[in-house]
């Protein structure tokens, strides 16, 4: 048996950016919405689907801005795709997938707790999300990530190759490269090689060695990348914590509770009239029985 957790946030953004616009009978935007409808569908048809959850980022704001005042917010995301966040979490749970709609966490931190609770219950944990930062929950063949838009699976092996780093590592490299999709600078000079190099051989921040002459591993402008990296360790170890993913989300739900039983007719084909999609809907039901 196997968990299929979905990063239900970065799948709205992929509907909405993917499928044509779309208007419902009272003028609200959801084209990402029936997007949303197709990917889901098409994932739950597949017979090693059994046990499922989504999480979604309800607001884009979490803990992390308050550690961080220039941690991503919802700043430049378009009004019509915010508008639909909401709309997503219903059509989710109207699918009968248990939905854990993030406030002060992220969806990253759900799936990463999902991830690490049942992860030795099952035979796998797949998370479906291309995000750098769940390479880090990655466990051997245990826990992978996969990405269904480029249908690539990324085990430990992958991510080393991917990352040049081991999955414990991946906090600590975002933390020197810095991430702009989550408004993480990082360190300056700091680049992919640099950091995947050394901490391919030291691991973790404070594990590398202070000076450039205790280095074992040879980096270009070693000197100046050591002295920042001891000038701006407070920071790094702060964009770490901030890429860290939590492990201690309060999910309710047991193991049990994830297998799908099914769409939720009623909700679903009330949430299609609503949206417009009924002709759809109920002119092919095999789409979604």
């Amino acid at each position: 048996m196997r968990i299929h957790l979905l990063d239900g946030t970065y799948e709205l953004f992929r509907s909405y950016y993917g499928v044509p616009p779309r208007t419902s009978p009272d003028g609200r935007e959801v084209g990402a919405i029936r997007g949303l409808i197709e990917t889901t569908l098409a994932l739950l048809r597949q017979p090693d689907v059994t046990h499922v959850a989504v999480a979604t980022d309800t607001v884009i704001t979490s803990f992390r801005n308050d550690m961080f005042d220039g941690y991503k917010t919802g700043e430049g995301i378009e009004a019509q795709l915010v508008g639909q966040f909401l709309l997503a979490d219903r059509i989710f749970s109207a699918m009968g997938v248990v939905l854990w709609d993030m406030i002060d966490f992220e969806a990253d931190d759900a799936l990463a707790t999902a991830a690490a609770r049942w992860s030795g219950e099952v035979e796998q944990v797949v998370i479906l999300s291309p995000d750098k930062d769940m390479a880090q929950c990655v466990v051997g063949e245990q826990v992978v990530t996969y990405d269904r838009r480029n249908q690539k699976m990324y085990g430990f092996d992958d991510v080393v190759e991917k990352f040049g780093v081991e999955p414990r590592s991946i906090p600590d490299y975002l933390a020197l490269v810095g991430d702009t999709a989550d408004g993480v600078p990082g360190l300056p000079g700091w680049g992919a090689k640099s950091s995947s190099t050394v901490l391919a051989r030291y691991g973790h921040l404070e594990e590398i060695p202070a000076t450039a002459d205790q280095w074992d591993v040879t980096v270009r402008g070693a000197a100046k990348l050591a002295a920042t990296l001891v000038e701006r360790m407070e920071d790094a170890m702060l964009y770490r914590e901030l890429t860290r993913l939590r492990t201690d989300v309060p999910l309710a739900e047991t193991l049990g509770d994830l297998e799908w039983q099914g769409v939720r007719r009623d909700e679903f084909l009330a949430m299609c009239d609503e949206l417009g999609f009924e002709g759809e809907t109920r002119d092919r039901p095999h789409r979604w029985q």
